[in-house]
């Protein structure tokens, strides 16, 4: 019998309960052998949905991390803990695949980089699903291909379905902000794009709270809009929304000068449409999960084999870090209200503003 990569999950709220799911249902070359949430009702739907399956639930990561045999651990929970948790696991001599963003501190962001580096022998892995999406990559071979010429604008968006309560607030206070969490895919996609060796010239932003006024508090907005300047002449637009009305729209734009590729411009749930008196009506996704679900049972079974066959991973840890360092200098220039500006070895030229280099 093929041997299966043992796994792990932290974290059991709804990101980390899906991947769970694909590690115990989606993935053949891996077997779910334990799981971990500090939460009653996590660990209420764990021990009914797992646990019948042989997993092991713990109430904590170090019991967890306690168990034997465990190889790799997927660090899904809250984001405040992303990066002490990998941290461990990297101690610990586990391979790992962590959400999205590793920290929203940018100096704690760099210390798990470099206590991964510390271990060449070990896969980690930030989970930027777009990266593992069909269309997504079918479009980064049009534009490596040379079939829209040089790419010069990016236009991206990251919009969350409308919600009637207090949510977006209340994950505010965690989550780094709009453009740390929404549009860190974007920014990880136009350097997908453009090259992950593109240096920023410039960096500005606005936003507004059109409906969730408490997130003022967090100095966080419900949409948000940064230009990134390339150094080379190419430009990065990023909107983020937290009210799109019909549902999730996560779409992307690349610009060439002989052309253009789009992904998801004109979204639909499946291929039905319903004619009615006023027009013709199309169902879009109402969640991220109803478009990219597909990308993260790809993202599971790709770094599941990149560990048992030791292959090289999709990309490297180090376009995480730097897609954190843009957006943070995207909050800086929004809540300032300045236009942040960069040399051609991305130094900041205006006094100390952001301390990490871009």
């Amino acid at each position: 019998m093929a041997r299966k990569l043992k796994v792990a999950v932290s974290g059991l709220g709804r990101m980390g309960a899906r991947h769970a799911i694909n590690y115990l249902e989606k993935t053949p070359r891996a077997e779910l052998v334990a799981a971990c949430d500090p939460g009653a009702e996590a660990l209420s739907w764990a021990r009914s949905r797992l646990a019948p399956a042989g997993v092991t639930i713990y109430e904590t990561f170090d019991e967890m991390m306690q168990h034997p045999d465990i190889e790799a651990v997927i660090v899904a929970g809250i984001t405040t803990e992303h990066a002490p948790q990998s941290i461990k696991a990297i101690r610990a001599g586990k391979h790992v695949l962590c959400e999205k963003p590793l920290s929203t501190d940018l100096a704690i962001s760099q210390e798990v980089f470099d206590v991964a580096k510390s271990r060449p022998d070990l896969k980690v892995m930030t989970g930027f699903s777009r990266r593992f999406d069909q269309s997504y990559r079918n479009a980064r071979k049009k534009v490596d291909s040379g079939a829209i010429g040089r790419p010069v604008v990016f236009r991206s968006q990251t919009c969350d379905k409308y919600r009637d309560d207090d949510y977006f607030i209340g994950y505010s206070k965690t989550s780094g902000s709009i453009f740390v969490d929404a549009s860190v895919h974007d920014i990880d996609l136009a350097l997908w794009m453009f090259g992950q060796d593109s240096i920023v010239k410039s960096v500005s932003a606005v936003g507004t709270c059109a409906r969730y006024q408490g997130l003022k508090q967090y100095g966080d907005v419900d949409n948000g809009v940064g230009i990134v300047e390339f150094w080379g002449g190419k430009i990065a637009y990023f909107y983020a929304c937290r009210m799109m009305a019909v549902g999730q729209h996560d779409m992307t734009e690349v610009i060439g000068n002989h052309g253009k590729v789009t992904i998801n411009a004109n979204p639909a749930h499946d291929l039905v449409e319903h004619h009615e008196p006023t027009g013709i009506r199309r169902e879009i996704g109402q969640t991220y999960w109803d478009r990219f679900e597909p990308a993260f049972i790809r993202e599971s079974n790709e770094f599941t084999e990149a560990v048992l066959d030791d292959k090289p991973l999709p990309f490297h840890l180090s376009g995480a870090i730097k897609s954190m360092q843009i957006g943070s200098a995207l909050q800086e220039a929004l809540r300032t209200g300045e236009k942040l500006f960069f040399n051609e070895i991305g130094e900041s030229v205006i006094g100390p503003g952001l301390a990490a280099r871009l």
